[in-house]
């Protein structure tokens, strides 16, 4: 969540102060401000990530039914990973994901500013619709350049110790690019990760604008602090911007996990004992549809059928 807030409060930079002798004027200071957006995204998405690694093992393992641990819950699983495969077994598959952090996050933050702009400037829309569109554009762009590495960050958080299929990296590359139809083998699942990510991306960029914006309008002194680059500019203070983003992110993980389970199970493709019913986007719908999948949808109450089934009626 805090790589969340940092990218979104690296969303809209505030306005360059003006230019002061001896110093590179505003371009050069905004130059700065990206260098500065990029690297803190960066290290924040790292430190996040790295953080809540052994729950995002744990939910690979429960989403896609790993033999060994499908039958646990959430915690007797982060107990039972330890006990089979030592800590470290906890954090499989992170190396991958901090190599994709640094590349994601910055196609997100410059093509979010792109779009934000094209769609101010060629459509004319502005206020928080604008925001919506640009950061859905900039959510998916991001996915669909970095897909590959999420891919392979997949594939070796299922592996169990004693059952490789991949050595590394670098060897889960060589393999799925040789034995799962070259290139394309890489976008396994790009589907409902993008008609997922419209929502994630759009819903998180969206609700932290508006509580932004609300927060600073109604209750500056207490949740604002002046700019670094411009006293006469409110941004959010540091803890209340890690909680906006924290919600924001909550909120938009909560509508979008159905198609995140969907993009799992078409990721693992043929490491799974069901993969010819995991082919493609349809047809591994239907399979959790009729196999009565609940953990589909382990944020509700609801029958998980009746969820799956708004996507296909």
């Amino acid at each position: 969540m805090a790589a969340a807030a940092a990218a979104l409060a690296a969303a809209e930079p505030p306005p360059a102060m003006p230019q002061a002798a001896g110093t590179g004027g505003p371009a050069a200071r905004r130059d700065f401000y990206w260098l500065r957006s990029f690297l803190a995204g960066g290290i924040a998405g790292c430190c996040a990530k790295t953080t809540v690694a052994p729950l995002d093992r744990v939910k690979v393992l429960l989403q896609a039914h790993n033999h060994h641990y499908k039958h646990l819950g959430v915690f007797s699983a982060l107990r039972a990973v330890p006990q089979k495969e030592g800590y470290l077994g906890l954090y499989k598959g992170n190396g991958a994901m901090m190599i994709r952090i640094f590349p994601y996050g910055a196609i997100q933050f410059m093509a979010f500013e792109h779009y934000k702009t094209l769609i101010t400037t060629k459509l004319g829309v502005s206020g928080h619709v604008h925001r919506l569109m640009a950061g859905s554009m900039a959510g998916m762009t991001a996915v669909i350049c970095t897909y590959p590495l999420d891919m392979v960050r997949v594939r070796l958080a299922f592996q169990v110790k004693g059952e490789h299929t991949y050595t590394g990296i670098i060897h889960a590359f060589k393999t799925i690019y040789a034995k799962e139809g070259g290139f394309l083998g890489f976008y396994r699942g790009l589907m409902p990760t993008i008609l997922g990510m419209a929502p994630y991306a759009g819903v998180s960029f969206f609700t932290f604008g508006t509580l932004k914006s609300v927060g600073l309008s109604h209750a500056p002194a207490l949740l604002g602090r002046p700019s670094s680059d411009n006293p006469n500019v409110l941004v959010l203070k540091t803890h209340i911007n890690l909680l906006c983003g924290g919600v924001a992110g909550a909120i938009a993980q909560t509508i979008s996990y159905p198609f995140d389970v969907t993009r799992r199970r078409m990721q693992l493709g043929t490491v799974l004992p069901e993969f010819e019913k995991c082919l493609c986007h349809h047809l591994t719908i239907l399979f959790q549809y009729h196999a009565g999948d609940y953990e589909v949808c382990l944020w509700t109450p609801w029958n998980s059928k009746r969820i799956i089934s708004w996507f296909i009626s």
